[in-house]
């Protein structure tokens, strides 16, 4: 499990890296065709918008699985051993289920009913499904490295379970 949250970890980057850079060039075009062409290009503020709400979402999945993300930890403070594993275990329950039943289950409802009415973009013509698409994968890596985290802390490998933190 630990070889495939790795490899996860650096498909997510590689595609957040090619999001960001996506978003650099359109925003580029958008400024230059507006400022020195005296043309703005209809589409690039729609496409912007895309991008960042897929460079968002797996960014989000990314910082899950590298124990990056913000964490509320007033109640794992003051605990050790156990009583810490399973706190965390906790929270890997709850964020797990969240992830399952809201963003993968939620957001797979969505792109079926995007898909079906055929809503499309106004200036790109694209179908929304697409971009809606990015719910469900986004929870679907979440899911994974949740699963993975708690599959590790069952080992009691605190480690690999928060890899950014050592857990005593």
């Amino acid at each position: 499990m630990n070889a495939t949250r790795r490899a996860l970890e650096r498909l997510l980057a590689a595609a957040i890296a090619v999001l960001m850079t996506a978003m650099v060039l359109n925003v580029l075009w958008q400024v230059f065709s507006r400022f020195v062409l005296r043309t703005p290009s209809s589409h690039t503020e729609e496409l912007a918008r895309y991008l960042m709400i897929w460079l968002g979402l797996l960014g989000g999945a990314y910082g899950v699985g590298t124990k990056s993300h913000l964490a509320v930890d007033y109640f794992t403070a003051g605990l050790r051993g156990a009583a810490r594993r399973g706190m965390h275990a906790a929270v890997e329950i709850a964020v797990l289920i969240f992830a399952a039943a809201v963003m993968v289950g939620g957001g797979v409802r969505l792109m079926w009913v995007t898909f079906t009415l055929g809503q499309t973009s106004a200036a790109l013509g694209l179908k929304l499904g697409y971009v809606y698409a990015a719910v469900p994968i986004a929870g679907a890596c979440i899911v994974i490295f949740s699963l993975a985290s708690l599959a590790a802390l069952r080992r009691g490998s605190d480690e690999e379970a928060h890899p950014s933190e050592g857990l005593n």
